[in-house]
């Protein structure tokens, strides 16, 4: 199975661990995404019992989850950064390979540079959004996409909410990747001369790691939160990479040692940190220390790889 695939079949599965649909839909979606019967219902015995990788730990909590000790970023109100006013994102359109692409997009006034943002498993929501608007507020012009848009004519707002991870689950990847570049495209035409950056949550966060691949010299710098990685995986496009983690998210950071290898065989400037306390998706907690203290380090990052 291809890797982005299963690991939207493991937010299936985890999702249902976690009490938070029942079987029948969790088999319903995992239908959806052309996984059998005997398979699907193996991977829900398998998660069973790790439904705590997807529970987000309060701030300063940790979740029981056992996890291999790590060098963890304690986030301390007097490194993050005051926050600026959000620049509002407008909903756009633009050319895409196979036809018309959505997003939401935020100018930046005199941009640093921009930034491309892509969305977690849901699609294109307000949290992902908000997140091209407070770039925008930093300086950063930012375009959400809405990868939906590419398999789907109305984007994420034209689907069930439950049926949007199928969708995302059945495209092909270098259609996904080639709407990316579009993406990329966009932000240039908008944002001449400017350096570009890439971020993504969740599926997103995996997303930009296979992204890494494609060899694409415009991308300077990236920062996946909490997204998975295959060992040996050939990061050709040259990027700095911040690596964001939360400390009790065995899941994915089971794969953080490839992604520290991966980075060191492509020569490229990286630094891996784990957040203390919380777990996946603990972005999403925008108020927690630990969601501000990784926004502050990643301006901090685009600002050294970006300007």
């Amino acid at each position: 199975m291809e890797y982005t695939k299963r690991y939207l079949a493991e937010e299936v599965a985890l999702d249902h661990a976690d009490g938070q649909m029942t079987r029948r839909e969790a088999l319903r979606r995992l239908g959806m995404m052309g996984i059998s019967l005997t398979t699907a219902s193996a991977l829900l015995a398998a998660c069973g019992n790790d439904g705590d990788d997807q529970v987000v730990a309060p701030a300063g909590q940790a979740s029981s989850t056992t996890v291999a000790p790590v060098a963890t970023t304690v986030a301390s109100p007097s490194t993050t950064r005051p926050p600026t006013t959000p620049v509002p994102s407008q909903d756009i359109t633009f050319p895409g390979p196979r036809g018309t692409l959505m997003g939401a997009y935020a100018q930046a006034a005199n941009a640093k540079g921009g930034v491309l943002v892509v969305h977690e498993n849901r699609g294109l929501v307000e949290g992902t959004r908000a997140v091209a608007a407070r770039f925008a507020g930093d300086g950063y012009s930012a375009l959400a996409i809405d990868l939906v848009s590419g398999v789907n004519p109305g984007g994420t707002a034209a689907v069930p909410a439950g049926d949007v991870g199928a969708l995302l689950s059945n495209a092909d990847v270098s259609d996904r990747r080639a709407d990316l570049k579009a993406g990329f495209d966009e932000l240039l035409k908008r944002n001449a001369g400017k350096k570009l950056g890439m971020i993504g949550f969740c599926f997103g966060g995996t997303v930009v790691w296979d992204y890494l691949t494609t060899g694409d010299a415009r991308l300077a710098a990236a920062a996946p939160f909490y997204g998975g990685t295959v060992e040996g995986a050939n990061y050709t496009a040259k990027a700095a990479v911040l690596g964001v983690y939360g400390e009790t998210d065995a899941r994915i950071n089971a794969t953080r040692d490839a992604a520290k290898a991966n980075l060191v065989r492509a020569g490229v400037p990286h630094e891996i940190k784990t957040y203390a306390g919380v777990g996946h998706g603990f972005y999403s907690q925008v108020e927690s220390q630990q969601s501000k203290q990784a926004y502050s380090d990643t301006l901090d990052w685009f600002d050294r790889y970006l300007r």
